[in-house]
């Protein structure tokens, strides 16, 4: 399913912001989820709004975007259960940006992993994320200050990522670890070898925790209402201003001391058990105990200072995909986050069931999508 060639032939009909303001050109999804062959081209426009019906397709396109950022997907899910039903059991995801730069993600039938190119040479996974810092919004996230930890901690983690992208594979990394200390606990290993596999987790254990501080105190100086925390054993040690040589010999002793399988499991502490909040300063409360829309709403501060951060640190944009993000708003607070989106250095894709929600959005595209297919794409200019 590879790409060598730009299927996209866009039209653009006014002039792009500077080179760094770098953004989706042209997409277009084949044998992915239930879209055989779709192509958008944004015409220029920062915000592009995709209108359809449940099941249309609309969050497929969304997720065939978020693959291009070199993580699984916004859904993380199988390879294999994202290529087209009665298609050849692969897909690809292609783009053109504004820099002429061209990305595809693909998998072939049969194989366990996805493949990237830029232009038009091999690239690994992980190169994606120089070039589109991609950052979304779903319905899963609407709970994400009351539901699942591991939830929030691989949010955060992945927001993180996009300043950073060995962080995600660090985190990937400790938990590879975890796995193999498992293993040889369970097995019987030595003391050496286990001397050896807790050397190797505390750095990385480490270098995570400090990650994850860094990001959120340089995102703090970005919002205005709110606030993020974060905690765990070790984070609690780098925000305490232990030098980080300190905190790992700290936390190797931690686990020098902790060898034992409780019913045949390993129970310790770390970055796998981290956590992440926010704190309304207005309210004077923590986040998780406010109304529905008002976690929306500090989910949409967190993106917007996201986003204003890594303008700040890289002078690059980001790709914002809001999925049925008129959800849980009304009007008012809608067209104020939209405005508010549109002033940052950002694109926005989002989907909705009705395209008079998203009226007030300016600069906008507006895509219909049904079974699969993409039916129009309307630009107000035109």
């Amino acid at each position: 399913m590879q790409r060598t060639a730009n299927p996209c032939m866009p039209v653009r009909f006014r002039p792009w912001p500077p080179i760094f303001f770098k953004m989706i050109d042209c997409l277009t999804l084949t044998d992915f989820r239930n879209h055989k062959t779709s192509r958008i081209n944004t015409h220029g426009a920062k915000n592009i709004v995709i209108i359809g019906e449940n099941g249309a397709g609309k969050t497929a396109v969304l997720e065939a975007i978020s693959m291009l950022s070199g993580d699984r997907g916004m859904r993380g899910a199988d390879m294999s259960d994202i290529a087209r039903f009665g298609g050849t059991g692969g897909f690809s995801v292609f783009c053109e940006t504004t820099g002429d730069d061209l990305i595809s993600v693909y998998f072939n039938p049969g194989e366990n992993n996805r493949h990237a190119k830029i232009n038009d040479e091999n690239a690994a996974l992980g190169e994606l994320g120089k070039i589109l810092r991609i950052v979304w919004i779903s319905p899963r996230e609407d709970r994400l200050f009351v539901d699942n930890v591991a939830d929030r901690r691989a949010f955060f983690d992945r927001m993180a990522s996009n300043f950073d992208p060995a962080h995600i594979g660090r985190t990937a990394r400790f938990s590879k670890l975890l796995s193999e200390r498992a293993a040889a606990l369970k097995s019987g290993a030595d003391a050496h070898w286990l001397d050896a596999l807790d050397d190797q987790l505390a750095g990385v254990a480490v270098a995570v925790a400090t990650g994850r501080v860094q990001y959120a105190g340089e995102l703090n100086f970005f919002l205005e209402k709110f606030s993020v925390s974060v905690d765990g054993i070790i984070e609690k040690m780098i925000i305490a201003g232990t030098p980080a040589a300190a905190a790992e010999r700290e936390y190797r002793n931690y686990l020098a001391q902790n060898r034992e399988l409780i019913y045949d499991k390993m129970v310790l502490d770390g970055p796998h058990k981290s956590d992440f909040g926010m704190f309304n300063n207005e309210l004077n409360l923590p986040v998780k105990t406010t109304s529905t829309g008002q976690q929306k709403n500090a989910l949409f501060d967190l993106v917007l200072a996201h986003t204003d951060l890594l303008h700040t640190k890289t002078k690059q944009n980001s790709i914002v995909l809001l999925d049925e993000a008129a959800a849980h708003l009304d009007a008012g607070t809608r067209a104020k986050i939209f405005k508010k989106l549109n002033d940052t250095h950002t694109q926005v894709w989002a989907t909705g069931l009705d395209a008079g929600a998203f009226v007030d959005v300016p600069d906008a595209v507006f895509v219909t999508c049904a079974d699969g297919e993409i039916s129009s794409i309307i630009h107000p200019e035109i």
